[in-house]
């Protein structure tokens, strides 16, 4: 099984995302990670989805979402020649004892502390999955009450796979 990051262009439409998300579940294909918002052109919406699957079915999926109507534009975003971002909101439990604990790993990992609580912090992490998975795995001596993760976001590098429409 690999992982493969799509970034789609689609018509700003009603129904879009519900059209994507159900070839995906007609076929049986597992999305691990999708996000959606604007473009420039407020015509179109840009979606980035990560899906997982041999080769054989990745390639299928690739083809299968670009006969679909609303689809401008699909390409692989490659891991060498794009960037990917995901948003980490983490509320973790804490006492005035353990509180310093949490900000010292979190300033470490560049997050910003957005919500301070007499009981919890709330933590804002933003960079590549890695990133968010290693912040995460170094609150293990602390109760991690709940996590919202974005998805991934990406763009290709530089201005050779930019599309225009």
């Amino acid at each position: 099984m690999r992982k493969k990051v799509f970034q789609l262009l689609v018509d700003n439409t009603s129904g879009v995302l519900s059209r994507i998300s159900g070839l995906f579940s007609r076929r049986g294909y597992n999305i691990e990670s999708i996000t959606a918002g604007l473009t420039a052109d407020p015509r179109y919406t840009r979606i980035t989805i990560v899906a997982s699957g041999d080769d054989e079915i990745l390639d299928q999926i690739e083809k299968q979402v670009a006969k679909l109507i609303d689809v401008r534009d699909i390409k692989e975003l490659k891991p060498e020649s794009s960037v990917y971002r995901e948003l980490a909101l983490i509320k973790v439990r804490t006492n005035s004892e353990q509180r310093q604990g949490v900000i010292a790993v979190s300033d470490i990992f560049r997050a910003k502390i957005i919500d301070v609580a007499a009981d919890s912090l709330i933590i804002e992490l933003t960079g590549n999955q890695d990133k968010i998975d290693a912040f995460i795995d170094l609150l293990d001596g602390y109760e991690i009450l709940e996590i919202a993760r974005t998805g991934i976001a990406g763009l290709g590098r530089g201005t050779e796979n930019v599309t225009y429409l």
